[in-house]
């Protein structure tokens, strides 16, 4: 039993000491029991000049009603999320974001942990582009057609023959012309930013600034200061800087992923949607602005704020215009079209002179549900011209993900017949990746009762629970790069877990998931 407890405290701290936020316990007497490496390094100290000792101790500057830890352990209280800024010891200036917790024992509060998450590098990047951001707009002169505030695409840009889509188009063209408010509606890939950028370049705003910022990209602590600007002293660390509303003054605030907005921040939002002005946080002043929102989530709305995740009144009052794209499987009509302009524009960009796709390639395209949508089928079409030598794109160079699901719609399962000469088999050699194995799935294995009992006996037959697990975990990682086209950030929030613990577990397993598969983008 003794033995037993000790490898799972060990296990405990090997867990604890591999996660990539800094983790600082403390008992009830506030003495350090638990430092992690990361936890030194944002504070600029070793473990061992921590552990065993008082947090007053350590940190002077700290008293008992100022820090969290000491707090939390006489209030049994929680605090979530709250920003701190402060330079370590090592003189380096540190953003993160705090989440103390009580540790109870048979209902008695007998320590308290925090963790920390570092955004300081985050924050350095967001201020800079601020900067850059009020520098154009102070200096129209020296904008060029490469900047942030100018649009790539227009209605012509929108290529369609459904006639949702042109019922969608011709709803956007008129909505351009007026200041209401807009909410876009679609799944990841469908075109929400092509719509919202040609809406602004019809639009009498034209030429005034375009600016876009995706909800989901930072945390609460920062998108409030990036979007309504902060004044010198508002909080440690605070220097005045306008924000997006400020910079897209006359302009367009485009704001992606809405749902992902804290409820507190919408209640904001709403505030500049009625009364059209803006007071920078920790500033008593109103900013009178000019925007027109523009906003965009890739959840269904009504469902989002049935769950909580959007405001109904902000909702409604966003919802002026309603723009609900359809995803590609349900235009399908589109495919061939989009497949033809996305050959034409790589050609154009690599030099070839490719003519189209063979019927076989074509076919297989169409038949595919493309989860994806628009985006992954230009990747799809983007990675043949890659690979394509002659003037048709054939089912060789299309992504395996694709010819897989054909293979296992065929009736023995074993082969597909493709090329331009139809005597080209696609087998098991097509779907080998860089490494030369073949994507794990585990559905093939299945055995034809399809009773889950059965799948799991056969998978685990001969496996240790480790190499089980391993194999588990790998072939989620690979399946969530798959699904987001090897972007490690987005896999990261499909899986659940944060990027540096991707990156981590992609580090470890490196032979497995072929680089070509990743993206750091």
């Amino acid at each position: 039993m003794e033995q037993d407890l000790r490898e799972m405290a060990e296990m405990l701290k090997a867990i604890l000491g591999s996660i990539d936020e800094g983790i600082h316990a403390v008992n009830r007497e506030g003495i350090s029991i638990y430092y992690n490496e990361v936890a030194a390094r944002l504070d600029g100290l070793r473990p061992e000049e921590v552990i065993g000792k008082h947090v007053l101790e350590v940190f002077p500057s700290l008293m008992n009603d100022t820090s969290t830890l000491l707090k939390v352990i006489e209030t049994g209280e929680a605090i979530y999320h709250k920003p701190q800024t402060y330079t370590n010891f090592r003189g380096r200036k540190v953003h993160t974001v705090n989440t103390t917790l009580p540790i109870r024992s048979q209902g008695r509060v007998i320590g308290a942990l925090e963790v920390s998450r570092d955004l300081t590098r985050v924050k350095e990047l967001t201020e800079k582009l601020l900067d850059l951001q009020a520098k154009l707009l102070a200096s129209p002169a020296k904008r060029t057609d490469r900047s942030p505030m100018q649009v790539r695409y227009t209605f012509d840009d929108i290529l369609t023959r459904n006639e949702q889509m042109k019922r969608l188009k011709d709803i956007a063209k008129r909505a351009a012309s007026t200041s209401s408010p807009i909410l876009v509606y679609g799944e990841t890939g469908t075109g929400k930013e092509l719509f919202v950028q040609a809406i602004h370049h019809a639009s009498p705003r034209k030429n005034k600034p375009f600016i876009a910022q995706n909800c989901a990209a930072l945390p609460a602590s920062l998108l409030e200061g990036i979007l309504f600007g902060t004044v010198k002293g508002s909080f440690t660390g605070a220097e005045n800087r306008p924000g997006l509303f400020e910079l897209a003054h006359e302009g367009t605030l485009f704001l992606d992923e809405l749902n992902s907005m804290p409820l507190e921040l919408q209640a904001k939002l709403l505030r500049v949607l009625q009364d059209g002005c803006i007071r920078r946080v920790g500033d008593t002043k109103v900013i009178p602005v000019d925007v027109r929102i523009i906003a965009a989530t890739n959840a269904n709305p009504l469902a989002a704020v049935e769950q909580g995740m959007i405001r109904a009144d902000l909702y409604y009052r966003v919802n002026v215009v309603s723009l609900q794209l359809p995803p590609l499987r349900e235009r399908k009509e589109d495919i061939g079209l989009l497949i033809q302009h996305f050959i034409d524009d790589y050609n154009h960009r690599f030099g070839l002179s490719v003519k189209g796709v063979s019927p076989t390639a074509e076919k297989l395209l169409l038949s595919y549900d493309w989860p994806g949508n628009v985006r992954e089928l230009e990747h799809a079409i983007e990675g043949a011209m890659n690979q394509v030598s002659d003037d048709l794109i054939e089912v060789e160079h299309l992504p395996w993900q694709i010819v897989r699901k054909a293979k296992q719609e065929t009736k023995d399962g074993n082969s597909f017949q493709a090329g331009a000469n139809g005597g080209q088999q696609v087998n098991r050699r097509m779907f080998q990746e860089n490494d030369g194995h073949e994507p794990t799935d585990h559905r093939e294995e299945r055995p034809r009762s399809g009773h889950p009992d059965s799948f799991w006996q056969s998978f685990l037959k001969g496996r240790t629970l480790r190499a089980a697990v391993q194999e588990v975990e790998q072939y989620m990682i690979r399946t969530a790069l798959q699904e987001t086209r090897g972007n490690v950030q987005r896999a990261a929030k499909l899986l659940g877990i944060p990027r540096q613990t991707l990156q981590y577990k992609l580090d470890k397993i490196k032979g497995n998931v072929p680089s070509s598969e990743i993206s750091n983008d």
